[in-house]
């Protein structure tokens, strides 16, 4: 399982309004256990991109990152895992001018 230690949140600019909703980015940080796939020994992070909208609210899209480098690694997370991410963004808004 993962675990959020840091992170930044930032609305994204629709300058032409081409957007449904509103657009949030979050950058975290993810620990991860030694024995877990997605261990990195430089570090773990995700790109998130949240939207919320009329209809609710939902990641549109995340990228798993390495730590230091920001490369992109080819892992997905579980289903869980993912959900534990949607619930912490939603709770985060606010701090984006959101919530």
């Amino acid at each position: 399982m993962i675990e959020i230690s840091a992170y930044s949140v930032e609305k994204i600019k629709d300058p032409f309004g081409i957007l449904a909703g509103e657009r949030y980015e979050f950058y975290l940080d993810l620990e991860v256990e030694e024995d877990d796939e997605l261990y990195l020994e430089e570090g773990l992070a995700a790109r998130v991109v949240y939207a919320v909208e009329e209809s609710g609210a939902r990641i549109v899209k995340y990228e798993l990152l390495e730590r230091a480098t920001e490369k992109y690694v080819a892992f997905e997370l579980e289903e869980e895992e993912l959900e534990a991410v949607a619930a912490f963004c939603r709770e985060h808004l606010a701090e984006a001018g959101q919530g």
